[in-house]
């Protein structure tokens, strides 16, 4: 994609909405919206990199209940004709293609290459990646196994959506404690992970969510890791307006 002169590009991840409660993310949610509905003016495309929901299920007739500003605010966007791109996370990873179907928003389950201006990024969620994230690894091969979907889709979605609530804000497993700290930029585990994946390949950038910090970590000399950080303590978002990247706060 070559970036139209006055358009940027838009980067935003870890939203966890509906988290710890509907209501008590619904603050969080309009402030969200409110900043989709700015960015929109000058976007050449918008990039949400995973936990948009801290629980997200599809059952083959049934959504979860809610965030129908942020759904309607993402359709509006995209029927004016703005590309929008959704890579899932640790906590919406059951995603299907609704957004596809409904939203006309393609769904990407690990990374992707993307080139802007010539420039190379490396962009998605980043769970799972590099030496750390042990627990959630674990995890991931049991709820991403088709059998183990098959049983929960059997789970009246009451009983579901109350189980996943209680796995996705008290289960240490899923949402450690780790993603508040900096472990430093040498052991920072998806900087190393980035640095192995320069050995065969150059990015200029590799973007990713999922430690809730805000970080900027040179990985190589003409490379640099930026994590997005997070709506909920944080708000901030990655802006590229063809030349620089650079992390914001709203």
């Amino acid at each position: 994609m070559q970036i139209p002169e006055g358009k940027k590009i838009y980067f935003s991840s870890d939203n966890h909405l509906g988290a710890p409660t509907q209501e008590e993310s619904f603050p969080r949610e309009k402030k969200f919206v409110k900043w989709l509905d700015e960015v929109k003016e000058d976007a050449a495309a918008i990039f949400l990199l995973g936990d948009l929901f801290d629980f997200w299920f599809e059952y083959k007739t049934v959504v979860p209940k809610g965030f129908v500003r942020t759904l309607g605010k993402l359709a509006e966007i995209r029927d004016s004709g703005i590309p929008i791109y959704f890579f899932v996370g640790n906590h919406d990873l059951w995603m299907n293609d609704y957004f596809e179907k409904e939203l006309n928003i393609p769904t990407y389950h690990d990374l992707k290459e993307f080139t802007f201006n010539n420039k190379t990024f490396l962009i998605g969620h980043g769970d799972g990646k590099g030496p750390n994230d042990k627990g959630y690894k674990r995890m991931k091969k049991i709820f991403t196994n088709p059998f183990s979907k098959w049983l929960y889709r059997w789970l009246h979605p009451d009983i579901g959506m109350r189980l996943a609530q209680h796995l996705s804000v008290k289960n240490k497993l899923i949402s450690g404690v780790e993603d508040k700290k900096f472990l430093g930029e040498n052991k920072e585990w998806l900087a190393a992970y980035a640095r192995r994946k320069l050995e065969n390949k150059h990015y200029d950038y590799f973007i990713f969510g999922h430690r809730h910090l805000p970080m900027e970590i040179k990985v190589g000399k003409n490379s640099t890791y930026f994590n997005l950080g997070d709506w909920i303590n944080y708000y901030t978002f990655g802006v590229f307006d063809g030349e620089n990247f650079e992390i914001k706060n709203y």
